[in-house]
């Protein structure tokens, strides 16, 4: 209470015995009345001191009038560190800030007042004694050693001037010029400001081709400085390389090795090339497969300009100046899958921009993110997705169809006495489906054709060929300081366009279209929709070791124009260790409906969870979580009503699950455990949705590395 201005308080503690050798305590505090700023004066050593502080005294943290506050007196020393630093004392120290407080403690008034005198005295030296007072400092000149080695002699240097900033070498210049004059902030005739040192700092290391630097700043004479710059090369190139040994439910025994090898200055603009490359082999784990070998290849190739690239006829430079940290990526790749899915092979390009305004803010802006997804094996559809088979399958045996001539070939036999005949994959699929579809079989209950044609429609969506051409931008902001700050918040906000270039170029070139009136680019339909998401995170530090995290996620995806759904690796899904942990990945929703897929995915979102994190013994802490959210379809192919958003009313499909979880912290990551229960499942019906599988043999365990959120 004193550091609030209650400096009259006092207090007593009463101590009564309880039994059995316990006492309890009671403490009383009188606080009395605080202590009010009456005036502030001044007392500066610096009239350069002075004529700055003058100009922003009304931005002060210490008021009069106000209660005495230790804490405001801090920050106001912090603040008038940094101006000054910003402002041209480039040798500014807080120690040099002191306050002079007067007050008189005796008397207890309620209008107790207090005087307060800001003194700033002159820079201290080590050997002790005042420094020269502080004066406003210009930059004379800027000079850049490159490849610096402290046995250099300048005289032994060759150098070279770019827009008066002087940069020294050795043997022949590796590095362009305007790159390293772009890099630095600190010019020639401008006032100091250690925001512009910050800056060139920061920036150098965004260019990926120097260690970190060194900047030195010497006085000339009473009010110029010497900026030297010494700059030390990394490796041209590096190379690593990684082999890991793979076990899993799929997966028996697998070996992958990667390697990825960096040149950096490709073109001496501190360009960065990079080149990945990995291959994953080994045995399945399911023995009914035909083949029990996978192999899953990947490899790529960026180029990254530590600039707006490709952009100079906007003048970029003058929109995202360097210390903001602009990037450019241009990235081209290729994966090939073989295991137990269909078999995939994908092509992608990227060109991609990022830049930082500053600490907290990140902007990223995909102009070109092309995906071209090819499904090998489409045949192999129903032996993936085993629910959607049953399904069908269960459809198939039905008398009606079993004793029909017309579908005899499609059965085989099996060893159940209960099911005797299934489906064979794909002939009997596919003769099936075609047979109820095209009227050549008519079911007796008319909801039979209207369910085939669902799971054939899904069939389609999930093995057809997908070419996405879109276009993105994300926002990100991020209030946390430092690893130790426990109460901050993060904003992100993502808006994607798929097809608008590819329609835009049918409206002038006649594409092809295939026969559901789909128009094709390079024998593909390609997608188009529109996509945005937001997310919302917020952390408060309850004690120093107890903290509640809450996270808030919605995101949408609307097919239209040569679309009439969303390609599968651009929709949503819910459950899973960091989303609703109480079930499993892609086995909730969409809506109310019960795990109907293997894979359930929708086109809308929404998440909520809270968490409560607390210690329990050393580096092991504990959690206790309520995550909410579902996913549903909206606007798209999808006729399942119970699966459709429809308004409010559809929110009493938002599903619950609560639980706790253990973490041990091993201080470079956090292995985390953690342990839902379905306390909401809108998949039953309305008057067992509530603690209907509150129990732990419906529990679902979710293991995942590092916090959720």
């Amino acid at each position: 209470y004193n550091t609030k201005g209650y400096f009259n308080n006092t207090g007593s503690v009463q101590v009564d015995t309880t039994g059995n050798q316990r006492v309890a305590t009671r403490y009383d505090i009188d606080l009395g009345s605080p202590f009010m700023i009456d005036t502030i004066t001044y007392q500066f050593s610096s009239p350069d001191i002075d004529s700055i502080y003058a100009l922003h005294k009304e931005e002060s943290l210490v008021r009069v009038g106000e209660q005495f506050d230790l804490a405001a007196f801090t920050a106001e020393r912090e603040r008038l560190t940094d101006l000054f630093r910003n402002t041209g004392i480039w040798n500014f120290q807080e120690s040099t800030i002191s306050y002079d407080i007067l007050r008189d403690t005796i008397l207890a008034r309620d209008d107790q007042q207090m005087e307060v005198e800001l003194n700033i005295e002159n820079p201290r030296l080590r050997g002790g004694g005042d420094a020269p007072p502080y004066r406003v400092h210009r930059i004379d000149s800027v000079n850049i050693f490159v490849d610096h080695s402290f046995a250099d002699q300048r005289d032994s240097l060759k150098s070279v001037v770019e827009d008066n900033f002087t940069i020294y070498y050795k043997g022949e210049l590796r590095y362009k010029p305007k790159a390293l004059r772009n890099a630095v902030f600190l010019e020639q005739g401008q006032v100091y400001r250690e925001i512009d040192r910050v800056r060139t700092y920061r920036q150098i290391n965004n260019l990926n081709t120097f260690r970190y630097p060194n900047i030195e700043m010497i006085e000339q004479g009473e009010d110029l400085l010497t900026t030297n710059i010494y700059l030390s090369a990394r490796p041209k190139n590096s190379l690593s390389v990684d082999f890991d040994v793979i076990h899993s439910n799929i997966q028996r025994i697998g070996i992958g090795m990667g390697a990825a090898l960096i040149t950096r200055n490709v073109f001496g603009g501190a360009e960065t090339l990079s080149l990945n490359g990995r291959a994953t082999f080994g045995l399945l784990s399911d023995d009914s497969l035909t083949e029990d070998f996978f192999t899953e290849i990947s490899a790529d190739i960026s180029l990254v300009f530590p600039r707006i690239w490709m952009f100079s006829f906007l003048n970029a430079q003058r929109l995202i100046p360097s210390y903001m940290l602009p990037q450019s990526k241009i990235t081209l790749g290729t994966s090939y899958q073989n295991n137990i899915g269909l078999d995939k092979q994908t092509l992608n390009q990227l060109l991609s921009y990022t830049w930082s305004p500053n600490d907290l803010t990140r902007n990223v802006f995909e102009l070109l993110n092309i995906e071209y997804v090819r499904n090998l094996n489409p045949e192999n559809f129903y032996n993936v997705y085993q629910s959607t088979y049953d399904r069908l399958d269960d459809i198939a045996t039905e008398p009606e169809f079993l004793n029909n001539p017309d579908l005899t070939d499609f059965y085989e036999p099996t060893d159940d006495p209960s099911d005797p005949f299934q489906l064979i994959i794909p002939e009997g699929t596919t003769g099936f489906t075609n047979a109820i579809l095209d009227g050549e079989v008519v079911p007796e209950d008319p909801d039979t054709f209207r369910d085939v044609f669902r799971i054939e429609e899904r069939r389609i969506r999930l093995t057809e060929n997908n070419l996405i051409f879109s276009s993105n931008y994300q926002f990100t902001q991020n209030s946390q300081s430092d690893i130790n700050d426990r109460s901050f918040h993060q904003f992100r906000w993502r808006i994607e366009s798929a097809g608008n270039v590819l329609s835009a170029l049918a409206g002038l070139f006649s594409f092809d279209k295939n026969e559901n009136g789909q128009r094709l680019f390079l024998g593909v339909p390609y997608s188009q929709y529109v996509k945005t998401e937001v997310e919302y995170i917020k952390h408060w530090e309850l004690t120093p070791t107890n903290v509640l995290a809450f996270r808030s996620f919605a995101g949408i995806a609307i097919p239209y124009g040569n679309a009439d759904n969303i390609p599968f690796v651009r929709s949503y899904f819910a459950g899973g260790a960091n989303d609703n942990r109480a079930w499993f990945p892609y086995s909730l929703g969409p809506g109310s409906t019960d795990n109907i897929n293997d894979f359930n995915e929708a086109n809308f979102k929404l998440a909520f969870n809270l968490e409560y994190r607390f210690p329990i013994v050393g580096d092991l802490k504990g959690a206790l979580f309520t995550d909410v959210g579902n996913i549903w379809n909206v606007w798209d192919q999808t006729t399942l009503d119970s699966a459709t958003f429809s308004g409010f009313s559809s929110l009493k499909d938002i599903a619950v699950g609560t639980g706790f979880g253990l973490r041990y912290d091993f201080s470079f990551f956090v292995f985390r455990a953690d342990l839902g229960f379905k306390t909401y499942n809108p998949a039953r019906i309305p008057s067992e949705r509530w603690f209907a599988e509150y129990n732990f043999a419906n529990s679902v365990v979710q293991i995942g590395i590092n916090y959720p959120f």
